[in-house]
């Protein structure tokens, strides 16, 4: 029989994802990082993997107090490098057809 919804890993990496958002800008990391791990539970895989690419994604200079901190956690470097990737992936456009003007009435520039 086959199950609905997102399977157990899935949920715990966004649970995780939604534990770092939601405390992206405190000042203590520290009660944060205890979430996580407690959070985790002995699936430090998914931390890692999970936390790594939401740092990765989303560090800057407002959120890098708990981005400095998560940075310490163990195994995050190759996520954070795929986190890196896929911010610097431009957003997906559909291509203009020529001598068509947008919805918003401008122009394609095109033929």
């Amino acid at each position: 029989m086959a199950t609905r919804g997102l399977s157990p890993d899935a949920r715990l990496s966004v649970h995780l994802d939604a534990i770092c958002s939601r405390n992206r800008y405190t000042s203590d990391p520290a009660p944060v990082i205890a979430e996580l791990i407690q959070t985790a539970g002995d699936r430090t895989d998914i931390l890692a993997e999970s936390v790594g690419t939401w740092v990765g994604y989303f560090e800057d200079d407002y959120i890098g107090t708990l981005c400095g901190a998560l940075r310490e956690l163990p195994g995050l470097e190759p996520w954070i490098e795929l986190g890196q990737h896929r911010r610097a992936i431009p957003d997906h456009r559909t291509p203009p057809i020529e001598g068509h003007e947008s919805a918003m009435g401008w122009s394609t520039g095109l033929g």
